[in-house]
Formats: C-alpha cells, sequence, structure tokens
C-alpha cells in the first residue's frame, strides 16, 4: 500500500478527490445574502389627486405692436426677443423704399396739377376778354343798327326795311355772343371743378404717402420685455409650432408682430384633454412648474375654462381639447412669456391622511397588500384603500405612521434570487 500511494500520480489523484469532496460540501453549505430591498415610509400629509396639462406662460396684460395699415412692408429692422426695450426704442421698421417712391411721384402729381390749374385761369382770362370784346361789338353794331333803323321817315321805303334787318341781324349777333360768353363760363367752371377734385384727390393721396412713411417705424409705447410673437402666414411642417416674425418677413397690415407683456399679470393657457373635461372645473388649485425654473412650484388657480371644444392639428386625426387659463399666486422674476410650464389642477384634496408609493401594494389572494419590515425580514399586513392617483396611495387602516415597507414583493424577490 505504502508503495502505492508513493506513486506521483496516485498522489495527484487523491488531491483531486479530496478538492471535489471540499467544494462538494462548500456548495452545500453557502447561502447567498438576502437581496436588496427597496423600501419607503409609511408618511401621514396631504394627498393630491390632480390632472395634468402643459402650457405656456402667457400676459394677460400686454401692449400689442401691429403692423400700420400700410402696403408692401417688409421687415428690415426688428427688436430682439426676450431682450429689455424702453420707451421710445425702435420694435420694428419697415423698407421706406417704395414709400419714399411713391411720395416724389405724387408730390409731381400734385405740383402737375397746380400748373393745369395756373394754365387753365390764364386760358380762362383770355377767353373772358375775347368774349367780352365780341359782346361790345355786337352792342356797337346793334345801337349803329338802331341809329340808322330811327332814320327810317327819311329814307325810302326800302332802305328802312334794310335798317331793320340789320337791327335784328345785330340784336342776333348780341345774344349769340352772351350766349358764348355764358357757355364759355360754364365750361371754365367745370373745368377748374375737375381741375380742383384732381388737385384735392392729390393732396389726399401725398397726405396718405406721408403717413405711410411715417408708419414705417414703430417704436415702443413703454418699458418692457419684446416678446416677438408668430408669424401665422409663415410656411412651416406639418404639427409645428409657426416661427415668429424676422428680419426679411414681408408684412400684411394689421398682422401682430409683438408686444411687450405685463409681467405682474402672467398666467399659464393650458389646454385640458377631452377626457379629463369633466374633473376639471373653474377655481380648482393649481400647481404649476415652468420648464426654465425647475426649482419652483408656483400655487395658483383656475379662473378660466372654455365650454366648448377646439380641434388640434399636430397629429391624425385631429385632437379634441378645451382651452384654459389659471391665474399665479406669486410671479417669480425669473418668468418670461412663452415659457413651457406643467399645470396640476388639483381634482381632490384629502389632508392629513397616510400616503405611501402605489408600487409597495401588491395583491395577494386578491387583497391589496404590503409587506412591512419587521426586524430582519418582513411581514404580509393588509390595507383598505381610500384613494389613489396612480402614484400614491391613500390608507384607510392596516398601517401606522413611520412603518417601514416594502416597494416590491420580498417574498417573490427571494425566490427569484435562488433560483439564479
Amino acid at each position: 500500500m505504502s508503495n502505492l500511494l508513493s506513486k506521483p500520480w496516485v498522489r495527484w489523484a487523491a488531491m483531486v478527490v479530496c478538492g471535489a469532496v471540499v467544494s462538494f460540501a462548500a456548495l452545500n453549505l453557502y447561502e447567498p445574502p438576502a437581496p436588496e430591498i427597496p423600501t419607503a415610509r409609511v408618511e401621514r400629509r396631504d394627498f393630491l389627486r390632480t390632472v395634468r396639462a402643459r402650457g405656456e406662460l402667457k400676459s394677460a396684460k400686454s401692449v400689442q405692436i401691429t403692423a400700420p395699415q400700410t402696403p408692401d412692408l417688409k421687415i428690415v429692422q426688428l427688436a430682439e426677443n426676450g431682450k429689455a426695450i424702453g420707451a421710445g426704442d425702435i420694435v420694428v421698421k419697415f423698407d421706406e423704399s417704395a414709400q419714399e417712391d411713391t411720395l416724389v411721384l405724387r408730390e409731381t402729381n400734385v405740383r402737375q396739377v397746380d400748373s393745369e390749374i395756373k394754365q387753365a385761369t390764364a386760358q380762362h382770362s383770355i377767353t373772358d376778354e375775347r368774349n367780352a370784346m365780341e359782346i361790345m361789338q355786337a352792342q356797337y353794331n346793334l345801337e349803329r343798327a338802331e341809329l340808322e333803323a330811327g332814320k327810317q321817315e327819311i329814307l325810302a321805303e326800302i332802305e328802312a326795311e334794310k335798317a331793320k334787318i340789320d337791327v335784328e341781324i345785330s340784336r342776333g349777333e348780341l345774344n349769340k355772343a352772351e350766349t358764348n360768353e355764358e357757355a364759355s363760363n360754364i365750361s371754365q367752371d367745370a373745368d377748374l371743378v375737375r381741375l380742383e377734385e384732381r388737385r384735392s384727390k392729390a393732396l389726399r393721396d401725398l397726405d396718405l404717402s406721408r403717413r405711410y412713411l411715417g408708419s414705417m417705424v414703430l417704436r415702443a409705447p413703454a418699458d418692457g420685455i419684446i416678446h416677438i410673437l408668430p408669424n401665422n402666414r409663415a410656411q412651416g411642417s406639418f404639427g409645428t409650432a409657426r416661427p415668429p416674425f424676422q428680419e426679411g418677413d414681408t408684412v400684411w397690415t394689421g398682422a401682430p408682430i409683438a408686444e411687450i407683456p405685463d409681467l405682474k399679470s402672467l398666467r399659464v393657457e393650458f389646454r385640458v384633454e377631452e377626457i379629463d373635461r369633466g374633473r376639471v372645473a373653474e377655481a380648482q388649485a393649481t400647481r404649476v412648474r415652468v420648464d426654465a425654473v425647475p426649482d419652483a412650484v408656483l400655487g395658483g388657480k383656475v379662473t378660466w375654462l372654455s365650454p366648448i371644444a377646439t380641434l388640434v392639428f399636430s397629429r391624425l386625426p385631429p385632437e379634441k381639447n378645451f382651452p384654459a387659463h389659471a391665474a399665479l399666486d406669486e410671479i417669480d422674476d425669473r418668468l418670461r412669456p412663452g415659457m413651457s410650464a406643467t399645470v396640476e389642477i388639483v381634482v381632490q384634496l384629502l389632508p392629513d391622511v397616510l400616503v405611501i408609493p402605489a408600487k409597495a401594494s401588491t395583491q395577494v389572494d386578491g387583497k391589496p397588500t404590503v409587506f412591512v419590515k419587521d426586524g430582519a425580514g418582513y411581514r404580509r399586513a393588509r390595507i383598505e384603500v381610500l384613494a389613489s392617483n396612480g402614484t400614491d396611495i391613500v390608507v384607510a387602516s392596516g398601517l401606522d405612521e413611520g412603518e417601514v415597507i416594502a416597494l416590491e414583493n420580498p417574498e417573490l424577490t427571494a425566490a427569484k434570487s435562488r433560483t439564479t
């Protein structure tokens, strides 16, 4: 036997067998550590059930800058969006070249009509003088003919008749001259009226051009923060917001280009989904979180809720929702119009109740159950649920404030750990 053990391969085989035996024993005796279970404490606090909506900050009171009633408007200068602006500073400046050309043309029209009036007046004076001379000559001829006719006692009968004919001819020529003068006066008056109407229109057009030219620069009526509005006629992709006005844009008359909001009257304008409309009402409390100011939660209330749904074509088929406004209890100095925000409308408030995370509850034998920390392990505790909002649960009975509960089923977690 000693000779057999002295052989190297026998000793090597014995060592392998011993190692296998030790490893097998260790595997059977080893117990893995218990898995870590996330936990939470039962809290006593106010419970909220809310409806969420997205919206943006807007000013309830603002001074709007609109395009003047002027044709052919093109923006060549525009104030920077979101920057402070003082009263009298330029907000928008339009291209003046077209209006300047029109002004020069209309000034020329006025001068031309004035020249035509002077020319017509001079021509009328010449015509009046000629008519006066013709009447004077006709009157002279008539008087001479009447004088000749007055001598008919001493004239032969034939000569007397001839003199009478000459009187009638002279009287006819006088009537003709007077008629010509009257017709000439009427024509001259008509010409002057027509020229004066042309002059009045030319002056009106000139005044209009001056007003147009004077409206090419829009200035801020008060101090504030400038907010450039979207160009609703700009081309954009389906479902995206219209871009704001920018330099080079052509503007239609009356278009709202910018506004100077009253920052003290900021509110949230949002839309309530059709499914939530029945749960939301005016005067309900709100909590507002502004994306750009994540550390602030702003209180407020619903001040207006549209009774009529509107269609939103951001997706197909179009969605229905209800526009709404929420006032803010306090205005943070960092807030600006146009900032995106999340609005939570409080539709149910239960004060001073026991609240646990919703994921701590699980169904065991068809009953809501939680697992309460008990020494090194957990015990089952059936609970009565009073309310839930999808995130938290209000517990009517079955738990005490301050107890530590598991956020997942420790029995299932342990079973999974043993099988891996």
